[in-house]
Parts: structure tokens; sequence; C-alpha cells
């Protein structure tokens, strides 16, 4: 029977730390959304005459962020250096984020 209990507090414990561990990649990427506030807006909702991101599709976020990365879009001024900051999966993170903000 103490067996039994053991197995029972390992999974609980288990999953909780995988629940935390969930939250702590949510908050991590609300983090790094969060640095685009200052010209993209809170949750990716702009001024005019700046990009809304919220909303967004994903696929699309994802290729403009790359396309900043590998320097694809001279007229840029602070995105390429910006993109080359976060590796790919850190983009797409991003980009998941922005689009399932309301728009």
């Amino acid at each position: 029977m103490k067996i039994h209990h053991f197995f029972l507090a390992s999974a609980v414990w288990m999953a909780a730390a995988a629940s935390q561990a969930q939250s702590a990649d949510a908050a991590q990427v609300r983090s790094w959304a969060a640095s685009c506030a200052a010209c993209h807006g809170t949750d990716g909702h702009a001024q005019p005459g700046m990009a809304a991101l919220a909303g967004v599709p994903k696929d699309l976020i994802v290729q403009k962020m790359l396309d900043y990365k590998a320097g694809r879009v001279p007229t840029a001024t602070l995105m390429h250096q910006l993109a080359k900051g976060y590796s790919d999966e850190q983009i797409s993170a991003i980009a998941a984020y922005f689009a399932a903000q309301k728009k």
C-alpha cells in the first residue's frame, strides 16, 4: 500500500511541476512579446502609424521576422537588429502570442 501512495504522490508532483513549467514558458513568451510594445503597442495593439501585431497570422509574423533577421528587408530601421536577437523558436513563440491576441 505504501508503494501505491508513493507512486500517486510522485504522479501528482510531476503533474504540478509540468504545469509550473508551462506557466513559466507562457510568462517568458509574454516577456519577449512585451519588448515589442514600445513600437507595436501593448499586446500588439499599435497606435496609428505603426504596424499592429494583434491577430496577425503566426506564419506571416514569423516570415517577416525571419526576413528582417536575414537582412531581406533593407528599409528596416531597428527590426533587423532586434530580430537577430531571437532564435527561430523564440520568434515562432512570439508570433503565436500575437496571433492569439484579438484585433
